[in-house]
């Protein structure tokens, strides 16, 4: 797949585990570690806009285009 999600990376950077940032985002930790491990096949813009509040990041912190 060509997008990577590096939601791992940002969440290390920021010292924050899987089950804080369900709950900070508001979804559950099977469908965050789908969307982390990129077999997600879509992503809502809200879902992506709370997670970067989370994280405090923006969206290309987290989406990288690969070829």
């Amino acid at each position: 797949m060509p997008i990577i999600i590096n939601i791992d990376v940002m969440m290390a950077r920021r010292k924050m585990s899987l089950n804080e940032l369900s709950e900070k985002v508001g979804i559950t930790i099977s469908n965050l570690s789908i969307l982390k491990t990129g077999k997600a096949k879509a992503i809502r813009i809200e879902t992506l806009e709370a997670i970067c509040k989370a994280l405090d990041c923006q969206p290309g912190d987290i989406l990288e285009y690969e070829r």
